[in-house]
């Protein structure tokens, strides 16, 4: 029996801390014929030299090395295209810092059989939003608001950056025109998904924020993301 090749596409940025431990607990899940890919965006702090040698050690672990047009949506879209480049099923998305906890890989795997994208959802039965401030929950909570509204994405977790595509998914979404370079490219490519018909399935998960490092979240970004929002809403056509 031929098992479907799995890619985890994971952006880094200054992730010192956080991307051993997680490629240990990626790759300690030992689902067959999966390959965990850090996309750093030149990190100053030494991410990618980490992962370098990880890589040397662990054929499992590839690491993409970005240094001009950097940004979350930019490494994200590259990670996609070395994973359809290598033959990948399905390709699954999460950040670096342990928010996205690597123990819901095999839910989204199982999901991935009967649809095209599956979300780890924090807002369907069972999922959670943990150890968020009341400024941060009322700002997603605006957010969500805004971004279904413009979008009209059936989905309740419209900002998850936590997924698993069918290969079919990003090679019919065209990944060489979205308008993103920043986080708005989550919310750019469900819409892409959802203008395509494809269908899109919640799984819950426990979202935790970052125990270490720095959050790359602030209200210039943000107003930025909500932005952008608007903008591809115009350019993608219905």
């Amino acid at each position: 029996m031929i098992m479907p090749k799995t890619y985890v596409i994971i952006p880094t940025y200054n992730e010192t801390e956080n991307i051993k431990a997680l490629l240990e607990q990626i790759l300690a899940l030992n689902i067959p014929d999966l390959t965990a890919v850090v996309v750093d965006d030149n990190s100053p702090d030494g991410t990618g030299d980490i992962v370098d040698q990880l890589a040397k050690e662990n054929p499992k672990i590839s690491v993409l090395h970005r240094h001009q047009n950097r940004g979350r949506g930019l490494a994200g879209i590259d990670g996609f295209k070395f994973a359809l480049k290598n033959g990948a099923d399905y390709i699954i998305e999460m950040d670096a810092d342990f928010s996205h906890d690597p123990k819901y890989i095999p839910d989204l795997l199982k999901h991935i059989k009967n649809h095209d994208i599956v979300l780890g959802s924090r807002f369907v039965a069972g999922g959670e939003d943990m150890d968020r401030g009341l400024m941060r929950k009322i700002i997603t909570v605006f957010a969500r608001l805004y971004i279904k509204t413009m979008l009209g994405v059936p989905v309740k977790d419209v900002t998850s950056g936590f997924r698993c595509f069918r290969k079919g998914v990003l090679e019919e979404i065209d990944l060489n025109n979205m308008v993103s370079i920043g986080p708005s490219i989550v919310s750019e490519i469900l819409y892409k998904c959802k203008l395509g018909g494809f269908t899109i399935y919640e799984t819950p998960i426990v979202f935790e924020d970052r125990k270490k490092g720095e959050t790359k979240l602030n209200f210039s970004i943000l107003l930025k993301t909500l932005y952008m929002v608007y903008l591809f809403k115009r350019l993608h056509k219905t």
